[in-house]
């Protein structure tokens, strides 16, 4: 192919250099560098978060062995957190199982979920109630 017929190509497709500093001037591409710019940094959790209050509890689970076989580990969780939301006064939906935790009871499987749990239990500011592995656990 000659050079005039890649020219031309490169003109229909937009690959000229005009055409790129056309793109790099246009209004949209500097709203989208600014709306770049204006993002909000993301939040960490345990640096910002101001903790009201503070417990350790050691949870009873045994009654999650009364449930079939099958739905131990589940009772189990629904028992923890019937236990903090009771204990902390907290809401239902503000309760907040941290993964180590939930690892911690499924563990050993669906059928043999541990009979009781030590935990440190957090509530912020917002009512917002988070549960984690006591140390030493």
């Amino acid at each position: 192919m000659g050079t005039k017929e890649t020219e031309g190509k490169k003109k229909a497709l937009g690959e000229d250099k005009g055409a790129e500093e056309t793109k790099e001037a246009s209004p949209k591409a500097e709203k989208a560098e600014e709306g770049e710019e204006e993002k909000p940094a993301p939040k960490k959790k345990t640096e910002e978060e101001e903790i009201v209050e503070e417990r350790i509890y050691t949870v009873p689970l045994g009654k999650a062995w009364i449930a079939p076989r099958k739905r131990h580990s589940p009772k189990a969780i629904r028992t923890l957190r019937g236990f903090i939301k009771r204990h902390m006064k907290a809401e239902e939906d503000s309760v907040r199982i941290s993964n180590e935790v939930n690892e911690k009871i499924w563990g050993r499987g669906i059928e043999k979920p541990p009979r009781k749990i030590r935990v440190r239990v957090t509530k912020d500011a917002e009512g917002v109630v988070t549960v984690r592995l006591a140390e030493g656990d």
